[in-house]
């Protein structure tokens, strides 16, 4: 039996009892073996190559080391033949042997051992295992002819004067000086330009010819006309420059053989070096070259980073950035990855950007490209997405690693990033401004709705114009838009400002309301010295300090404005009221003049507040009480504010049973869940109890109701409908503004969104009797083949909505702001016609709104969001504009900061008269800042066919009262687009008008061309109402109601516009709406339950004849 003790082995001697009670102390008695690692490293011959091949300086020294060598045994061959008396004779003896004196011979022969030396040296480290290669190398042999023959003559003395081509060592010393810049460009981590070392090898090598041509020539001439160094350089030059002048001449034939050979290598060597140089230099011309040091440290620059440069993207930043006068003397160097195409090559030929714009093709991502770009010096990088794809999410993630590439690089540059999905801007929360075009977008989208064109002011307010645009126009609406759309959001201190430091002490609705009337400024927004956030129309409880920074709505700038007082109108016998009768306010000259804006100081002496010139006409001798408006206090009074309670509605306290009972269902606080990382909490209206999924269906029944259309549903405002082609994130901006908690309960419209939209579609989700349908841009047309194409589906669906629902009010977004022309597209309109030529003059005259003309757009019907890519721009200047954007769109929400709204004029309001007036009555009994105005007006006849619409019966009965300007106007009418559009109508009108002028009285030509009208006109209802069927019959076959459709009532005879800032006389018409900043309802919510009732039941126990109902 084996014993089993035999059998394991011992423990090791660390792991043993003894050795766990008295501590690990038998280590230092253990087998143990050292091993030192990479102990190739540490051989004599791996220790030189590290010091004369691997490290970066030690190799530098020494190849700075051998040029110093190479140029000195040339300049010793040169003091050699200096030195030399020329030999009489001409035996062949004289080319093989010289007059050397000792001492040169020494210095030669020191070179020559250096020499020899380090080239074997180097020739043994670098050894790879085939000797012939190191031997056979150009070189190497060089090295030998020039050394050996010194080194042989110390031991054999006869030999000292023994010619040597010494000449030859500058070859040698222009490839040291190649290997010298490599290692020169390794040492200090920096990589200079490939056209750089081209040039200076061509350089070297030219001299290196010209030099060994001298020294040649010179040599083998000792047996002719005995040339001295300067005569052979005089040779070579008239030589190479193909002159000849044959002064000096070769008489030898070795020496004319040697000139033969030269010529001929250069005449190989040479093309190839220019051709490399040209090669270099179309490659540096595409790229763009390096932006200089010198000019980073002496001038000041920003760094615009884009994938792809589109002119368009171009032209708007080159404009927007260089409208603003402290900006024309910064460079603009833009880093793209591609090639620049034709157009940006043609447009920065222009000598006005070809001075300050250099192109860089180059990529944020390669710290190279960025050292050619001075990163680190620039003043600001701008980083752009590119929108014109398919996969936006990855075009945000190439700008996020742009982004932090920049920030790795250049921590101290400011950030200015555009991103195109809200989920991914946490990602790039370091940047110091970011617009995120999604935001934006679907937010003024939302706006749109409740205040009509916020998109239009909004894109008006962000770009920089002097509000020259259309004062050529004849049309007045056409002037007085392109004036009031110069208008822009500007800065100053209070007590450093004209405008505003004597309302220092005072509220803020006192000094908007008084800087309005004296200045025509609109004040909308302050920020406290000590605090970053701004507060858009705080209140007037908010009292303004003299250190607080005031933002206001004018032309230009107060530093760009000259002040001058009306002294006369004092001097005049006319009253001081504002009105009297019907006289007009005296008018704000506003004289826009090479950037400065003189503006006439009015009479600011005390006025009543109200009395007889304020007041109404008296109707039908009766007296009664006149309406008056408040003078605007300098402190708020707590009375004469009307406050609000931010958990109930006032509208609520007068709403029906019915109506209170629906309300019962919201609730107000804050989004239970954020889509996205970064979105701002808003305070809106919420349901009481989380609606279903199956239920958000709406096409669809489910367990809990069996509805399947929108008019089933019942609802008691109408829709707003959303076409998108997916439901991202960035709906949350477009659903929260329309549920604000500032909104009244019985104002909430329905929202609908629609992933697609065919007619089936529309119908079922209540397109009839809807109030807005916006149409958002689709991202899978994008990406066209054609850029312009990108809005081509968009714009199609839109004109069908168009022509089948006329009476809809349709908002869209588009990629390309040029492609608005498109909208309510009519072929042959004179009036949209006469707007294009308008545009192309505007463009002409360097506009930067040419298409703000647009009806579309002037209506707010339709935006591209490209056309906020300004905001970001104008971010360098005015750093406070995303913010206060932000604001006015509801992005973000400040405690204490109002929020965008409107009102509209209505008939009991048109007694306030002009726009002075009703900012005194908003100022003084709600707290609200007007900022500006959109008016609706009539278009005239002579706009398009389309546009008139007479019944015979009407013309019949009216024929006879008839003015000849009217007959003439109808005449005007009759020849317009729809007659061309169908020539066999038209003939035959022709031909039944030929009849009646052959059988009628004299004015039966009149006749027949207004009847000829009239055919014309029914023909084109008929085609309305063709429509009309067809909408109506897919109606009753899905089983919807055809009542309240509509095919008749449209919008096409009406012109919309926007007057931002308007002067205070600027009467008000009817059905103008009034853009107002209204104060936060937080700032007058009151402390208890019984003060909000008290407090509301004194506002409605006025008499309604004293205070407006606005």
């Amino acid at each position: 039996m084996v014993d089993v003790e035999s059998e394991v082995p011992p423990l090791p001697p660390r792991y043993r009892f003894r050795d766990l009670l008295l501590g690990d102390q038998g280590w230092q008695n253990d087998d143990r073996v050292q091993v030192e690692f990479y102990m190739n490293e540490n051989t004599f011959k791996e220790r030189l190559k590290l010091f004369f091949i691997k490290n970066q300086r030690s190799s530098l020294r020494i190849r700075l080391f051998n040029f110093s060598l190479k140029l000195l045994s040339c300049l010793l061959y040169i003091i050699r033949v200096l030195l030399e008396n020329p030999s009489q004779g001409n035996e062949w003896s004289h080319i093989f042997w010289v007059n050397r004196s000792l001492p040169l011979w020494g210095l030669q022969v020191s070179v020559a051992l250096i020499s020899l030396f380090e080239t074997i040296l180097l020739g043994y480290l670098s050894y790879k295992g085939n000797i012939w290669e190191q031997i056979l190398r150009v070189p190497f042999i060089l090295e030998i002819i020039n050394a050996v023959p010194f080194i042989i003559s110390i031991f054999w003395p006869s030999l000292r004067n023994l010619f040597v081509p010494v000449f030859l060592n500058c070859w040698l010393a222009k490839h040291a000086l190649e290997n010298m810049i490599n290692d020169l460009h390794r040492a200090i981590q920096r990589t200079q330009s490939a056209m750089f070392n081209q040039v200076l090898i061509l350089i070297s090598t030219l001299l290196c010819l010209i030099f060994t041509c001298i020294c040649g020539i010179q040599h083998l001439e000792r047996i002719g006309k005995k040339l001295n160094l300067f005569d052979s350089l005089y040779f070579c030059i008239v030589t190479f420059s193909t002159v000849g002048f044959g002064d000096v001449t070769p008489e030898t034939w070795p020496s004319k053989l040697f000139v033969v050979a030269m010529i001929c290598v250069a005449l190989v060597v040479l093309p190839i070096q220019f051709e490399q140089l040209a090669y270099l230099w179309m490659e540096r011309q595409k790229s763009g070259g390096n932006y200089s040091r010198h000019r980073a440290q002496t001038e000041k620059h920003v760094v615009l980073c884009v994938s792809s440069l589109k002119i368009d993207l171009l032209m708007d930043f080159l404009n927007e950035f260089y409208a603003h006068p402290r900006l024309q003397d910064y460079y603009v160097v833009i880093l793209c990855p591609t090639e620049m195409d034709a157009q940006v090559r043609r447009v920065l030929q222009i000598p006005m950007w070809a001075q300050r714009v250099i192109y860089l093709q180059g990529s944020a991502l390669k710290d190279q490209d960025l050292l050619r770009a001075k990163m680190d010096d620039a003043e600001a990088c701008f980083i752009l997405s590119s929108r014109c794809e398919v996969d936006r999410t990855s075009s945000d993630h190439q700008t996020i690693l742009r982004a932090w590439a920049v920030k790795d690089f250049a921590p101290n540059c400011p950030l200015y990033v555009q991103i195109l999905k809200p989920e991914n801007k946490f990602h790039i929360k370091f940047a110091d401004h970011v617009v995120c075009e999604e935001e934006f977008k679907y937010a003024m989208l939302a706006l749109n709705c409740v205040c009509p064109a916020t998109s239009t002011l909004i894109t008006l307010l962000v770009h920089t114009s002097r509000g020259q645009e259309g004062q050529q126009s004849p049309e007045q609406w056409q002037k007085t838009y392109g004036r009031c759309s110069g208008n822009e959001v500007y800065h100053i201190v209070l007590e450093e400002s004209t405008f505003f430091a004597e309302y220092e002490g005072k509220s803020f609705t006192y000094a908007s309301f008084h800087a309005h009337k004296k200045f025509g400024v609109c004040l909308i927004g302050v920020r406290r010295e000590d605090n970053k956030n701004i507060l858009l129309n705080p209140g007037p409880r908010y009292i303004l300090n003299a250190t607080d920074i005031c933002f206001y709505i004018n032309i230009t700038k107060e530093e760009n404005s000259a002040f001058k007082n009306q002294d006369q109108q004092r001097k005049s016998n006319i009253p001081r009221s504002f009105y009297h009768g019907p006289s007009r306010l005296p008018v704000h000259s506003i004289i826009a003049s090479m950037g400065t804006v003189a503006i006439d100081l009015q009479d600011t002496s005390c006025r009543p507040a109200s009395g007889p010139t304020l007041s109404l006409p008296v109707e039908g001798g009766r007296e009664a009480r006149r309406p008056s408006i408040a003078p605007v206090l300098e402190v708020a009074d707590a009375a004469s504010i009307q406050t609000c309670d931010l958990l109930s509605d006032q509208s609520e306290d007068e709403a029906a049973p019915d109506e209170e009972a629906a309300g019962a269902e919201y609730a107000k606080g804050y989004p239970p869940y954020s889509p996205y990382i970064g979105s701002s909490p808003t305070f809106c209206h919420l349901l009481q109890e989380k609606v279903p999924f199956c239920c958000l269906r709406l096409d669809k029944s489910c367990q809990h109701n069996y509805y399947e259309d929108a008019k089933a549903y019942g609802f008691k405002n109408k829709l707003i409908i959303v076409a998108a082609e997916t439901a991202g994130n960035g709906l949350y901006n477009f659903i929260v503004p329309l549920r604000a908690y500032y909104r009244p309960k019985k104002e909430l419209n329905p929202i609908v969104l629609l992933l697609d939209n065919p007619l089936d579609d529309l119908l079922r989700c209540g397109v009839s009797f809807a109030a807005n349908m916006v149409v958002v841009d689709k991202e899978s047309t994008m990406s066209a083949e054609e850029d312009y194409m990108a809005d081509a589906k968009t714009i199609v669906n839109v004109q069908t909505l168009f022509r089948l629902f006329s009476s809809l009010s349709i908002i869209t977004e588009l990629t390309h702001p040029a492609n608005m022309r498109f909208m309510q597209f009519r072929a042959k309109d004179c009036y949209s016609l006469a707007l294009s030529k308008l545009e192309k003059k505007e463009r002409e005259r360097g506009s930067n709104l040419a298409f703000m003309f647009r009806l579309p757009f002037a209506a707010g019907r339709v935006f591209s969001i490209s056309m906020l890519d300004t905001l970001l721009y104008q971010s360098f200047v005015k750093e406070y504009m995303i913010s206060i954007t932000r604001l006015l769109l509801g992005l973000d929400t400040i405690p204490g900061s109002g929020f965008l709204c409107s009102m509209k004029i209505t008939e009991e309001d048109l007694w306030i008269r002009t726009y002075a007036r009703l900012y005194q009555k908003l100022c003084s009994s709600t707290g609200d800042v007007p900022i500006g105005v959109y008016r609706t007006e009539s278009q005239r006849l002579t706009a398009s066919e389309s546009q008139i619409s007479i019944n015979v019966e009407e013309w019949e009965d009216t024929k006879d009262c008839k003015e000849p300007g009217h007959h003439r106007s109808l005449h005007r009418n009759s020849t317009s687009s729809d007659q061309s559009e169908h020539p066999l109508l038209r003939r035959k009108s022709m031909q039944w008008a030929r009849r009646l002028s052959r059988k009628g009285p004299k004015h039966s030509g009149k006749t027949a061309e207004k009847i000829t009208q009239q055919r014309l006109n029914l023909y084109r209802r008929s085609e309305r109402q063709e429509l009309a069927e067809l909408v109506k019959n897919r109606m009753k076959h899905l089983g919807l109601s055809t009542v309240g459709y509509d095919e008749m009532n449209d919008h096409q005879s009406t012109l919309s516009y926007i007057l931002i800032n308007p002067s205070p006389d600027t009467r008000l018409e009817l059905n103008d709406v009034v853009y107002l900043i209204r104060p936060d309802p937080l700032s007058y919510l009151p402390n208890s339950e019984a003060s909000r009732k008290n407090s509301v039941c004194n506002i409605t126990g006025h008499d309604s004849r004293e205070e407006t109902q606005l």
